[in-house]
């Protein structure tokens, strides 16, 4: 088992290296002050002037300066090259919720490894905050009170079939399919219930369902 760096019964923020923004970090923070670096994340978190509590990654991207304000205590080197730096932050972390800002955005290819980051069996489950969505791996019933017509992007990664209610156009008879049938933009017509048979799929609902989103996995 990986030796844990975080294990606690609150929310967790996970910064990347990836495109921040600064009122991003400023709510995730507020809604889970515990703070961990991935990486180059280090470097961002010191430019907007906060302090992860550990930083975790295989140290190709964090700078000297980061590694010297730091200090040695709260690096977390981990230094094989299958995995991404986001993976291996999952890996060491149990707690009921991690937030992730700045793993969507920028480049094309971090965000795909992102998406295939969240469809593993991780001991935490994670909510990425993008520019305008939150995303997250569907791997548990969710019921959120959603205002009508505001989009719900459903994504698969493998062949996988869930249920809904209070969806535009119901998703009960579909099998999805990275290739043959996928679930973008799709709307609400009010409140709405998700139900995965199995795992895989990926959700997408427009940013300010964050705190509601939170509210569910921590109750």
């Amino acid at each position: 088992m990986a030796m844990l760096i975080v294990e606690q019964d609150q929310a967790v923020t996970l910064l990347g290296g990836g495109a921040v923004d600064s009122e991003d970090l400023r709510l995730a923070l507020g809604l889970a002050p515990r703070f961990v670096a991935v990486d180059g994340g280090a470097n961002m978190a010191l430019e907007l002037g906060v302090k992860p509590e550990a930083v975790v990654g295989d140290f190709d991207s964090i700078s000297d300066g980061a590694r010297a304000a730091l200090g040695q205590a709260r690096m977390v080197h981990i230094t094989e090259q299958d995995t991404t730096d986001f993976d291996k932050a999952l890996r060491h972390i149990n707690a009921p919720l991690v937030i992730g800002v700045g793993f969507l955005g920028a480049r094309i290819d971090h965000q795909l490894a992102a998406l295939n980051v969240l469809a593993q069996p991780h001991p935490s489950p994670c909510i990425l905050v993008g520019e305008h969505e939150v995303l997250f791996h569907l791997r548990r019933p969710i019921a959120l009170d959603m205002a009508a017509g505001d989009v719900v992007s459903l994504y698969p990664l493998q062949r996988v079939q869930a249920r809904s209610t209070g969806l535009e156009w119901p998703i009960d008879a579909l099998t999805f399919d990275p290739i043959s049938q996928i679930g973008t933009s799709n709307r609400a017509l009010g409140p709405i219930s998700l139900t995965p048979a199995g795992q895989g799929l990926m959700v997408m609902l427009p940013k300010h369902y964050l705190k509601p989103l939170i509210d569910i996995y921590l109750s």
